[in-house]
């Protein structure tokens, strides 16, 4: 996870671990955090005491999307681990991201899923903005997820980040302009990220409604065990 423990992260990520540990992966599953304190991930990946040729451990990051700072701190902290271990790419951009967007905003009463015809029918909102950490960087990469929530919500979907409120407004006109008579804003974090904290001002700058956080999704635990079959395929063929 990035940052330090924090309650609700450790949480969060705790519930993250046991879902992929028990229902996907069969491995043991931990949680480190970057920056110091309980469960460090430096800590956590020290005390994995395998021999050097064995591969002890696959680091996911609990993110979203990429991430500069934070994928370079993670690839840091497998670098200088004393065992051997690998870094797995960010859960995001990916349509398990764009599920879990839609249902934190369906259990927000946001939008439902007609099951009959096996689509998506917004009722609240006509339009939403997935509103994302970062600069214009962290929004382009977000766009892909928007992306996909739009075609799952056949309604459209604009990209802002959480930290810009004139991106946030302008996404609110754009959409308003488009048609949309009500709009909706999905936090694009998993939680309690810093950036968490900007969703109910960011949603007050245009009318809109909002979302919970991601937080512990079935979607993000079977996306994570995706990612660590990925990233274990890549290092078993090297």
């Amino acid at each position: 996870m990035p940052g330090p423990a924090r309650q609700g992260g450790t949480e969060i990520a705790a519930e993250l671990a046991r879902l992929v540990e028990i229902e996907h992966t069969g491995q043991p599953a931990y949680v480190g955090h970057l920056d110091g304190g309980d469960g460090d991930l430096h800590a956590l990946l020290a005390g994995l005491g395998r021999p050097q040729d064995e591969l002890a451990a696959v680091v996911v990051p609990m993110s979203t999307g990429p991430d500069p700072a934070l994928d370079a701190a993670v690839r840091a902290a497998v670098a200088a681990a004393p065992i051997r271990a690998v870094a797995a790419e960010p859960l995001g951009p990916h349509p398990l991201i764009a599920e879990a967007l839609h249902d934190r905003l369906a259990d927000a009463g946001l939008a439902r899923a007609d099951r009959i015809r096996m689509m998506t029918m917004v009722t609240a909102a006509t339009g939403v903005i997935v509103a994302t950490p970062g600069d214009a960087t962290a929004v382009r990469q977000a766009e892909v997820t928007s992306v996909l929530l739009a075609s799952r919500l056949a309604a459209p979907v604009f990209t802002a980040s959480l930290a810009d409120e004139a991106g946030i407004r302008a996404a609110g006109e754009q959409l308003r302009a488009a048609g949309a008579a009500s709009v909706a804003l999905a936090p694009h974090v998993i939680g309690p990220e810093p950036e968490t904290r900007l969703v109910p001002a960011a949603a007050a700058a245009v009318g809109a409604a909002y979302a919970a956080p991601l937080g512990p999704h079935p979607a993000l635990a079977r996306l994570a065990a995706l990612r660590y079959v990925e990233a274990l395929s890549m290092a078993l063929a090297d």
